[in-house]
């Protein structure tokens, strides 16, 4: 009778061990789903362009507006090499139009203030449009 008591015990031990063993299927109880989605650098650039910088005011995709397109922006530096990053920084010259120098500067107050991760999200958004 203890070898099958034994027995039985061992058998309720090894099915416990078994049945607890985790394969990524269970259900988190009580914890949210979470999801790391990564944002594009181009699609937070757009963000930023249509927000926060306040780009959208003066640049257009494909037509000049107060300042030059996107596509010409694109264009422009590819051609020169240019360090977009740098001009938004307001640490560089103006490449693209320097007659629009001046009302370009007034946004360097806010440029300024961006991440490193968002001034490239914002030139990889200009960048996009290069055809």
């Amino acid at each position: 009778m203890k070898k099958s008591v034994l027995l039985a015990v061992l058998f309720i031990v090894a099915m416990t061990i078994v049945s607890c063993k985790k394969d990524g299927s269970e259900e988190s109880f009580g914890k949210p789903e979470t999801t790391t989605e990564v944002q594009k650098p181009e699609d937070l650039g757009k963000e930023l362009f249509n927000g926060k910088g306040a780009c959208i005011a003066c640049h257009k995709p494909d037509v000049k507006l107060v300042g030059p397109s996107l596509q010409d922006i694109a264009k422009i530096y590819k051609e020169k090499n240019g360090d977009m990053v740098t001009f938004l920084k307001g640490e560089g010259e103006p490449i693209v139009d320097p007659t629009q120098y001046a009302v370009m500067k007034a946004n360097f107050a806010i440029t300024k203030n961006f991440s490193e991760e968002e001034l490239k999200a914002l030139e990889a958004y200009v960048y996009s449009h290069l055809k």
